[in-house]
């Protein structure tokens, strides 16, 4: 046997030149292996020369070489709203002629705009995050927090096209919200991340709105809904402190001295304030009396409205300890900041501050379903396009079956988040617009948390399913594959995690003592009943008629046991609700969802195509009622608790 191993600077090339056939083969990427060659002189030579014709190969220009492409072509999405027929036929279905007509263009035209200009700012905004500069060159302290110039295009952009505006314009009454809803889907999976302050935004402006748009507030309203960039403002959401978390009734210590003007001075720490570079926020505090006590619990909070910088742009008394390093969103700064008498208004009666900012996270738990929807789209259209690019084992991979099955399963998990979308979207502009009946806001009550819950999950899944089908390419992180995993993650964290909000579903249920339940059904009801005459649809109305019926039987059980019961079938419960209302998918994606109203309904349209049934029957093939089928098991008694604690610690010290 003769080896020549190569040297370290041609091993890559080398690696490469091997799956082109024409070398020989090679042990590993530097040891090259001839083998069968005996001690005669003519074999001997003829060794020789094969050494030396490969080692002149190797020196070769590799764009002389005679070999195969090993470059894949790189998977590419057109207009996203032309391409989008889901979202077409959705408006197509429910918006007035006139109104759709003139959402159409303007859609369009956003499509191309998205394509060519936004999306390249969007890779900026990941290549350029913000830094923060705490001292100048002469020790002076100035916290400032550098953002690139893309991002602060993405904030004129989103200004010029109404992102915030549109909502609160009312051009299209009660279907403004709606089409909002639909400009900042297309927009979010290219924003760059600015899709967070476009949040907190429109929650702001939502806010100020549902106070009657004081006098003292006007200013800032028409600078959070203006198209102009030149008056734009984005606002922040100062909530989370040191403790952490939802639990803001116990978490937070900042407090508020009341001033001889009437304005308050803030006092306290902000552990967690995402787009710190925003012009304004609003933030919970306890107001202090003449002792300087406060009100502890959420009887104690107010909510207040305060100017980041003043007009010379200096801070607002606030000093920025630092910037966050996130696992993802790493192109919007988010900061821990010391309120050290910041100045401020307050906009809420004196205790009533987490009533007052409900709105405000109703309407960012909405932004976040829409930041999911649009991830799962956007991966789903990748992985589309290089199936019909990328060749394996002899075949696009479009032609392989079970590749194929994968992203349809994906698919019809998009189908169900869109529409569960744009019902909620739907529901809020009725709202919005005096339009809503009492059922309406009930629903909408109880919907908002659990879409957010499972369509956070949901993303998550499906960009990592997504994600292998692209193989070792969607590891790489120059392809932009890795960012929108990373950005999806938060959703299921941001705005309430899976658990937090499925103890507000059931909130919701007690608060409105069963009514919301009673609207839940009935609304189901009448979606079946819509989709009763297309014969196609008979099993996936059947099968969701048996989970009505099982929900039904555990919401009578679960009513007479203790607290502790639906506490923890909390969230299957709200997955429950979730499946029945929308739907879920088959195996394959962890907590997939399977079939119901709404796909049912959308099937049932005079011109729906074999794919929107198809589509709901796939959604109804799989347990639709979770909660019922583990309370069957015992999963939710006091037995079950002490079951889990020990298998989590089992002989652990803790």
């Amino acid at each position: 046997m003769f080896a020549c191993r190569l040297p370290w600077w041609r091993s890559s090339a080398t690696c490469k030149l091997r799956q082109s056939g024409h070398f020989l083969p090679w042990d590993g990427c530097q040891m090259l292996t001839i083998k069968g060659i005996n001690t005669t002189v003519g074999q001997e030579q003829q060794a020789g020369m094969q050494e030396k014709q490969i080692l002149e190969d190797l020196e070769m220009p590799l764009a002389r070489r005679e070999m195969e492409t090993l470059f894949q072509e790189q998977p590419e999405t057109g207009n996203q709203y032309l391409e989008d027929t889901l979202l077409r036929s959705y408006l197509k279905t429910h918006l007035p002629s006139k109104v759709l007509e003139e959402v159409h263009q303007d859609l369009e035209r956003f499509g191309n705009r998205l394509l060519t200009k936004i999306q390249p700012l969007s890779w900026e905004c990941e290549l350029n995050p913000p830094v923060f500069r705490q001292y100048d060159a002469w020790g002076r302290r100035v916290d400032h927090i550098h953002t690139c110039s893309a991002w602060r295009r993405m904030k004129e952009i989103s200004a010029e096209e109404g992102l915030i505006a549109e909502a609160y314009e009312r051009r299209y009454s009660n279907w403004s919200r709606l089409y909002q809803a639909v400009k900042l889907y297309l927009f979010s999976s290219s924003s760059g991340g600015f899709s967070c302050p476009l949040a907190m935004t429109d929650g702001a402006a939502k806010v100020i709105e549902s106070l009657g748009i004081p006098g003292s507030l006007k200013n800032a309203f028409d600078h959070l809904t203006s198209r102009d960039p030149e008056k734009f403002w984005t606002s922040g959401q100062w909530m989370t402190e040191r403790r952490g978390g939802s639990d803001v009734a116990n978490g937070t210590e900042t407090v508020a001295r009341k001033q001889p003007d009437g304005t308050y001075c803030l006092y306290g720490f902000k552990w967690f304030t995402s787009a710190a570079d925003s012009d304004v926020t609003l933030t919970l505090a306890r107001i202090a009396d003449a002792e300087g006590q406060c009100t502890q619990g959420s009887r104690g909070l107010s909510l207040f409205f305060l100017r980041v910088r003043d007009e010379e742009g200096k801070l607002n008394s606030i000093q920025v300890q630092r910037l966050k390093d996130k696992l993802g969103t790493r192109q919007m700064a988010t900061a821990e900041l010391w309120l050290q008498g910041s100045r401020a208004e307050l906009i809420s009666a004196e205790g009533r501050g987490v009533a007052a900012i409900s709105n405000m996270l109703n309407i960012t738990r909405i932004h976040n379903v829409i930041g999911a929807v649009a991830s799962m789209r956007r991966m789903i259209s990748l992985s589309r396009d290089y199936a019909c690019k990328r060749v394996a084992f002899g075949k696009l991979l479009k032609d392989h079956p079970l590749h194929m099955q994968t992203i349809a399963r994906m698919e019809v998990q998009v189908r169900g988040a869109f529409l569960l979308l744009m019902e909620i979207v739907r529901l809020l502009g009725l709202a919005e617009t005096n339009l809503a009946s009492e059922q309406d806001q009930l629903l909408l009550r109880l919907l908002i948390p659990v879409a957010k819950l499972y369509t956070g999950k949901q993303a998550s899944a499906v960009a990592v399913e997504a994600m292998e089908s692209f193989g070792g390419q969607g590891y790489m992180e120059d392809t932009g594959l890795p960012v929108i995993l990373r950005d999806t993650l938060v959703l299921s964290i941001w705005e309430g995690t899976t658990n937090i909000l499925s103890l507000d579903v059931l909130r919701s249920l007690a608060k409105s003592q069963g009514q919301v339940m009673a609207v839940f059904l009935s609304t189901v009801q009448k979606k079946l009943e819509l989709a009763s005459g297309t014969e196609e649809l008979s099993p996936a109305l059947q099968r969701t008629r048996e989970a009505i019926g099982s929900l039904r039987k555990f919401m009578a059980v679960a009513g007479s046991e203790q607290a502790l019961t639906m506490e923890l079938a909390a969230r299957d419960f709200s997955y429950s609700l979730a499946r029945i209302y929308t739907g879920r998918a088959k195996p394959g994606i962890p907590e997939p969802w399977n079939g119901s109203a709404l796909l049912m309904e959308h099937a049932a349209r005079p011109d729906a195509s074999s794919t929107d049934v198809c589509a709901a029957l796939r959604w109804c093939n799989q347990e639709l009622c979770p909660v019922a089928v583990e309370s069957g098991r015992g999963s939710y008694g006091g037995r079950a608790e002490l079951q889990d604690s020990a298998l989590v610690f089992g002989n652990s010290r803790l």
